[in-house]
């Protein structure tokens, strides 16, 4: 005799999705909450919240004692909404300065900080656990929530993830630069190298995380990948 189909629905879960850089993660994050009813967590957007706090109190941002100190003069908001979020730093709307690319440049140092991430966890462990939440970044699975019901470690090839990235900076304009091209590739590499080697919380890929690779996918067939998936857990 089979067992019966199971049928009952996960009322509270965490997703998390982890990556390297240009994967698009941010974008099937976003849709696969829309789709679910969830709340969305960015949690890149905290460390570009706290780079941009560092830069603009003109400290350097390798100084990892200084930027330490900084911390609890550090107030912002954490939007969960899936779609697009607005990012306020001391009640100022900063949504378009994080992602200049001044704190792109800085982000790294000031996110392998161990301050930094010692400062934020919490604060990341409390949202990603609020219900329904779909959580990217970079440590979700194996840091912020190696409890998470479903965990999805999402890729793709290096050059999709550089022209990807290119067409993001240019908000979508299907012209891609070469030499353009071959910087962000740099670029992404170079941050792909500094989160996997740092010493707190790197890169990694979970040991019981699904990879999904979106390389010669589009956003729709891989929301849809990871939604059989999350089916699968009961999740709805």
């Amino acid at each position: 005799m089979t067992a019966p189909e199971r049928t009952s629905t996960v009322d509270s879960f965490v997703i998390a999705i982890d990556g390297p850089s240009g994967t698009g993660k941010s974008t099937v994050a976003r849709e696969l909450a829309a789709r679910l009813g969830a709340g969305y967590l960015d949690t890149g957007a905290m460390y570009r919240l706290v780079t941009l706090a560092v830069l603009r109190a003109d400290l350097d941002p390798t100084d990892d004692g200084a930027v330490a100190e900084l911390l609890p003069r550090i107030t912002f908001d954490t939007p969960v909404d899936p779609v697009p979020q607005r990012h306020t730093l001391a009640g100022r709307d900063v949504t378009g300065d994080i992602r200049s690319p001044e704190v792109t440049l800085a982000v790294t140092p000031v996110s392998a900080n161990p301050a930094v991430r010692a400062w934020l966890l919490d604060r990341q462990r409390r949202v990603a656990h609020a219900g329904r939440m779909v959580v990217e970044g970079r440590d979700i699975g194996t840091v912020i929530a190696p409890d998470a019901t479903l965990k999805i470690f999402l890729t793709a090839d290096a050059d999709v993830r550089a022209g990807r990235r290119h067409a993001q900076n240019r908000s979508g304009t299907p012209t891609l630069d070469e030499r353009a091209v071959a910087a962000v590739a740099a670029d992404l590499d170079r941050r792909d190298t500094h989160d996997k080697a740092r010493a707190h919380a790197p890169l990694a890929l979970a040991a019981d995380a699904v990879v999904v690779d979106s390389t010669g996918h589009d956003v729709e067939q891989t929301v849809g990948r990871i939604l059989g998936l999350a089916a699968e857990r009961g999740i709805r």
